[in-house]
């Protein structure tokens, strides 16, 4: 019997050049060349763990060619990770450069990350251009060497189940952007035809919004342009207002006429914009919509996307996607995930019970901690996360502390780190970039503070503490607050990378026809014929606990997950 493992590289026309490995990383038997990557790949029982530079440089083509690949090893997303592990985060992550850093040579830049193009969909299956191959014997050098650095983590189990989730993320990934989301461009048309009226031949914008556009000028009594800040702005100072923007939360208290019709040009604008006609004619395909979905895109390890907004889709615009005739969407939301998450990574007895039911978190917690008061339980928890320290978020923290010590102190530790420039990592080791000068910040254009805590509850989103990489504030208090959210953040990050893995596996091993077709950070879509649906929806609840145990090992903390099975996405609301 031959080896579970490959390392392969593409060679010149639709080649390849293989070889398999043994338990410690070596060869096992001389390289050899196929004239056909794909047949390469399909005759090797499903069960191979192919080793390789890139998957989005390879896998597309892999499927175009109906080869399926269970499980990899992706070589730059494994560096990417061992870069920031040992705090190097922003140096090149390339095949070429590890291999460069290995031989003590000049390490080359990265290319610039190729931007997705709209209207190029038909280009799906090709290879993603973004790196360099780099010969098989060089190849297998770097993957031994990754292998001693994994060794050397604090962590080493960890770090290399963290590495495998990223790999099995990237199969993912590149599946669902082959597979599409389903999407309807007629009802998407009517829509917005609903919302904005008609386009106007020259002018660009639809009728609704040329008519908001003049109530909200005849309020005023002279020309703005809602789509204006700063046109707004002045035009409220003008009429005696002062507002230092026009978020909707600043304005919409303001006892002024043009109010109304700038919130609701604000909304709609958005749409027209973000997910108008030319969005409809430039990523949508054939009934799909393939935005291409980037894991680890943040530092928290947060997917992201190459275009089209896909995470970003308004409830309206959601009545577009529509499963096939005689399927069904299975949209699942994972209930309360970030705090529970907390209990798990913090050990604390009490928030591990709370979180050890299906039932609403925030009110179990309420119940323990909160006299039943719910929304105090929820404030106080999600300030503990995010940072909202102050006013009755400090009152909440402090009965927080009393009741579920740990749980809070893991997270001010986290703080205390950040504040003092050193790293902090996720429960399976991803780590918080390194603290940099602000000099150096500055010259990169990167963002020197963290985006305040909202006031209240109903505005902390989970994405709150986002950063692109590289990031690293030079304000110690901000950096406290993204450090405080990024070991739960990203370790909530790890649980899904292996929610996905594990539930991808069980629509394989059980022979169904259905389909991962989104994914962001707390939910997940899969599209299935009718029949499969309810097998579909267990799959998911199975795959989360699943996750969870493989994760944080045996707690009682449960990772339920609210699910919909529905014709449409929006009906899942």
């Amino acid at each position: 019997m031959g080896t579970n493992r490959w390392i392969i590289t593409p060679t010149e026309g639709d080649g390849a050049e293989l070889a398999p490995l043994g338990d410690d990383g070596l060869p096992t038997a001389p390289a050899h060349h196929e004239p056909d990557l794909a047949e390469a790949v399909r005759r090797r029982p499903d069960a191979t763990r192919w080793i390789w530079r890139s998957t989005p440089a390879i896998y597309p083509r892999l499927l175009a060619a109906g080869a399926r690949v269970d499980r990899c090893y992706d070589i730059e997303a494994a560096e990417l990770l061992l870069l920031g592990h040992e705090g190097r985060l922003g140096e090149p992550r390339s095949a070429a450069a590890a291999l460069a850093r290995l031989r003590n040579t000049p390490v080359p830049p990265d290319p610039r990350p190729r931007a997705a193009e709209p209207g190029t969909q038909d280009s799906l299956f090709e290879a993603r251009p973004g790196g360099t191959d780099v010969p098989l014997a060089d190849l297998v050098a770097v993957h031994a060497e990754q292998q001693r650095r994994h060794d050397a983590t604090a962590h080493p189990g960890r770090m290399r189940l963290l590495t495998a989730s990223e790999s099995a993320g990237m199969l993912v990934a590149a599946e669902m952007n082959a597979a599409g989301l389903p999407w309807r461009a007629d009802v998407h048309r009517g829509l917005l035809t609903e919302l904005l009226g008609e386009r106007y031949a020259g002018r660009g914008e639809p009728r609704r919004l040329a008519e908001l556009a003049d109530e909200v000028s005849a309020a005023f009594g002279r020309r703005v342009r809602p789509e204006l800040s700063a046109d707004v702005v002045k035009a409220f100072a003008q009429a005696g207002i002062k507002v230092k923007s026009t978020r909707r939360w600043e304005i919409e208290g303001i006892d002024h006429p043009a109010v109304k019709p700038l919130i609701e040009h604000k909304r709609l604008y958005r749409i027209w914009t973000a997910h108008g006609w030319s969005w409809l004619q430039d990523w949508v395909r054939d009934g799909r919509f393939r935005p291409e979905y980037t894991p680890g895109g943040t530092v928290s390890g947060r997917w992201t996307t190459n275009g089209g907004g896909a995470l970003q889709i308004p409830k309206v615009i959601r009545r577009a996607v529509v499963a096939d005739p005689g399927w069904r969407l299975v949209v699942a939301d994972a209930d309360q995930m970030e705090p529970r998450v907390l209990a798990a990574i913090s050990r604390d007895r009490g928030l591990m019970e709370v979180a050890g039911s299906e039932e609403d978190l925030y009110t179990r917690l309420s119940d323990r901690a909160f006299s039943g008061d719910r929304e105090h339980a929820k404030l106080a928890l999600l300030g503990a996360v995010y940072g909202q320290t102050s006013g009755d978020g400090l009152k909440n923290l402090a009965a927080l502390r009393r009741r579920f010590p740990l749980a809070v102190a893991y997270v001010d530790d986290a703080a205390k780190a950040g504040e003092e420039g050193r790293l902090v990592r996720t429960w399976l080791g991803r780590t918080s970039p390194p603290a940099v000068g602000a000099g150096e910040d500055d010259e990169a254009g990167i963002p020197q503070d963290a985006p305040p805590p909202a006031p209240d509850g109903t505005e902390l989103p989970s994405s709150g503490s986002e950063f692109i990489p590289g990031y690293a504030s030079t304000n110690a208090r901000a950096r406290g607050r993204f450090t405080r959210n990024f070991v739960v953040q990203g370790s909530a990050a790890d649980w899904a990378l292996l929610m996905l893995a594990a539930l991808r596996r069980s629509i394989a091993e059980g022979g169904l026809r259905a389909q991962l077709v989104f994914f962001q950070h707390d939910e997940v879509i899969v599209h299935c014929p009718a029949e499969e649906a309810e097998t579909v929806a267990r799959a998911v609840r199975e795959a989360g606990d699943l996750a969870g145990r493989i994760a944080f090992g045996e707690t009682p903390v449960r990772f339920p997950f609210t699910t919909a099975i529905v014709k449409c996405y929006a009906d899942a609301k």
